[in-house]
């Protein structure tokens, strides 16, 4: 499958729908989802931080992960965004050719809501 789900963490749901809106208007993803009030737990910089944060999952083609993600570090406020690329192994198909026609033209062949 040439589609991929990519998800990402954001201090906050602005910040999540500020990156989604611009990749989402570049074509560099066809579509995005959001979950608010993530509560993360991680070492950084030696220390156990506890954060609120937004998770961001998008939907792309392989061929523009590499210039999805440069996009995302470019417009992220974390120092090191996690930014993660996960393989859709199947699926609907008419979904899927929304995802890559999406991505490639400024008018898809299927309309719907995601």
């Amino acid at each position: 499958m040439n589609t991929k789900l990519i998800y990402v963490t954001a201090p906050s749901l602005t910040d999540a729908e500020q990156i989604a809106e611009t990749v989402v208007n570049e074509k560099l993803a066809a579509c995005a989802n959001f979950f608010d009030g993530v509560h993360s737990i991680f070492e950084w910089n030696g220390q156990l931080c506890r954060e609120d944060e937004a998770v961001l999952i998008l939907k792309a083609t392989a061929d523009r992960v590499a210039e999805l993600t440069d996009r995302i570090k470019q417009l992220h406020t974390y120092d090191c965004p996690c930014i993660v690329v996960l393989p859709i192994e199947g699926g609907n198909p008419e979904f899927l050719n929304w995802v890559e026609a999406s991505t490639r033209s400024h008018n898809p062949e299927v309309s719907t809501s995601h």
